[in-house]
């Protein structure tokens, strides 16, 4: 696969305030990748850099190989994006959305009618072409939003807080919408959000932003494995522990704590599954009956929530 975007040390501020700051990525063509901070994190400020609307103070930004300091128009024609409020005009149809928002992509004349008329057909809106956006509820508004960022088909597809705002149910068919249209074909995904669950679902790789910058990037595993490698093991017997069942288990080598959470049952925090073997012949041979050993990984939550502790207390 080739680099889609590759950014080095980027920097860029809005007066006194740094929105990114060391700022570094790359993608490959095809990913779909998610930059998930929270508000402030530098999300958006990013998307501007990258699609060439706001140039790099100090670092370098490439994208399809072009400079985006100097060649934005070009990497613009490339790319599409659904901003966290998207402009369409509530006064006009979708389909008269769509053909307007074509003509302003430069697609030929003759082919934006049919392009915009498959657009609404693959989000679900073919039958409501002809009624005003006013009349169109949230979860429509959005499927058309990413419809006319998608509309001149484009090799790299931005979407800033797809569902922000949504209930529940438009949420999840908007998301389902976007896995649709991400796996039909070899096209590369910036997804920015907040929601974790959003990043886990629809993302390949996830990059976790804090303070303009990428503190964590790669796959659930791989970022687990850099930051929270421990996992926590419940174990549920059939009669209570013992003292000292408690006590052997905080001299077993691998174990890293003990934490009770109630009579029959508790977790151990280890590094790995290694010693799991070991602990359950150790208690079957006292006669303990096992009734559940339950491994569990660090989840993308707690993985998150720690990066974003790590950064606050850096910035102290």
């Amino acid at each position: 696969m080739s680099e889609v975007i590759n950014c080095n040390q980027v920097a860029f501020g809005y007066g006194q305030t740094l929105a990114l700051n060391g700022f570094d990525l790359r993608v490959e063509q095809g990913e779909v990748i998610a930059l998930l901070g929270p508000n402030g994190a530098g999300k958006t400020t990013s998307v501007r850099v990258i699609n060439g609307l706001r140039p790099a103070e100090t670092g370098s930004v490439r994208v399809f190989g072009m400079d985006a300091a100097h060649q934005g128009a070009d990497i613009r024609l490339r790319t599409g994006v659904l901003t966290e409020t998207p402009a369409l005009y509530e006064r006009l149809t979708a389909l008269q959305n769509l053909n307007f928002f074509g003509t302003l992509a430069g697609l030929e004349t003759g082919e934006i009618e049919n392009r915009s008329r498959h657009m609404l057909d693959v989000f679900g809106l073919l039958d409501r072409a002809g009624d005003r956006v006013d009349t169109y509820s949230k979860g429509m508004k959005q499927r058309l939003a990413i419809a006319r960022a998608m509309l001149h088909d484009p090799e790299l597809l931005f979407l800033d807080e797809p569902t922000s705002d949504l209930d529940p149910e438009a949420s999840r068919q908007v998301n389902d919408t976007i896995l649709e249209v991400t796996g039909r074909n070899s096209r590369t995904v910036v997804l920015c959000t907040h929601r974790l669950f959003e990043a886990e679902q629809l993302c390949d790789r996830v990059a976790v932003m804090s303070k303009g910058r990428v503190m964590a990037f790669g796959t659930l595993d791989e970022i687990r494995q850099a930051v929270l490698p421990r996992i926590s093991v419940l174990f549920r017997v059939s009669s209570p522990f013992k003292a000292e069942h408690i006590a052997w288990l905080r001299e077993h080598r691998g174990i890293l704590s003990v934490n009770t959470k109630s009579g029959n049952e508790l977790t151990l925090d280890m590094l790995n599954e290694e010693p799991i073997p070991s602990i359950v012949a150790h208690f079957v041979g006292l006669g303990v009956g096992i009734l559940a050993v339950e491994p569990r990984k660090a989840s993308l939550e707690e993985i998150y929530m720690h990066l974003q502790h790590e950064s606050r207390k850096e910035a102290e």
